[in-house]
């Protein structure tokens, strides 16, 4: 897709959060009326006729979008957390990243296996967070998993994509 509006609008902060690294900045997409809607109109064309019950959105800046395609949808929200967030019964994953272990997790009843769910987080770079949601979504055997991020960067070498061989995901912007 890569509207470049959208791509106009993404800041790039070099060198954060640790030097060699240039991090892409979703919030000055979120901040503008106009990439609001371009993103939500995408989004939108992308999955309309898919049948998505559940928007899994992942934290934090994955709810945004989750919660605005979800009204558009009509389907429900569930959230996709790091540890200690969520008040009822959980189940978890953990997954490695570059500078330790983290988890993610969602409340137990969340997903059902009459559920078309769509997995949306803000940015696919190495993959981790968004194949541990995808692990847990699986476990509750929902009927077809969808998977959609903003922005997928490449430009660094990072191949985040492989790792979601066969499965369906797009991304708006490739960078």
């Amino acid at each position: 897709m890569n509207n470049q509006v959208l791509i106009d609008n993404l800041r790039c902060i070099p060198d954060f959060p640790k030097k060699g690294i240039n991090f892409r900045d979703v919030t000055t997409l979120y901040k503008s009326a106009e990439c609001m809607k371009i993103m939500l109109d995408e989004m939108y064309e992308l999955y309309k006729d898919k049948g998505i019950t559940k928007i899994v959105g992942v934290e934090s800046r994955g709810f945004i979008m989750a919660g605005a395609l979800a009204a558009r949808l009509g389907c429900g929200v569930v959230l996709a957390r790091k540890p200690g967030k969520l008040p009822a019964t959980v189940i978890k994953e953990s997954f490695s990243k570059e500078y330790g272990v983290d988890t993610v997790e969602m409340h137990i009843d969340s997903i059902n296996a009459d559920d078309v769910v769509l997995i949306h987080d803000d940015l696919l770079a190495t993959g981790g967070t968004a194949m541990a949601t995808y692990k847990l979504v699986k476990h509750f055997n929902p009927k077809k998993i969808f998977i959609n991020f903003i922005i997928e960067i490449t430009d660094e070498g990072l191949h985040g994509r492989d790792l979601f061989d066969g499965i369906d995901l797009t991304t708006l912007v490739t960078i």
